[in-house]
């Protein structure tokens, strides 16, 4: 009997894991940043806010992203504890 393949499986807990991961990883950076200086070293990309008015409804978008090496990895485990459920 052959082995079923795992489909898409579902969006939204491999979101939840990459959130727990990289929050877990970006907390533990911030912990360990005096003790370890490099781990400060993050890079930040992103849309700045914008603000459209249109008198009847005010709509911001924009997003920042930071990534550490802390924080990478923790996007990575948050990946592969996906992959094993």
């Amino acid at each position: 009997m052959a082995k079923s393949y795992k489909g898409n499986g579902n969006l939204w807990v491999l979101v939840l894991f990459l959130l727990v991961g990289g929050l877990c990883g970006s907390a533990l950076g911030n912990a360990l940043a005096p003790a370890v200086p490099w781990l400060k070293a993050s890079s930040t990309i992103g849309l700045k806010p914008s603000t459209l008015d249109l008198h009847f409804i005010n709509l911001t978008f924009g997003f920042t992203f930071s990534l550490g090496p802390l924080t990478a990895l923790g996007l990575i485990l948050g990946y592969l504890v996906y992959r094993k459920v």
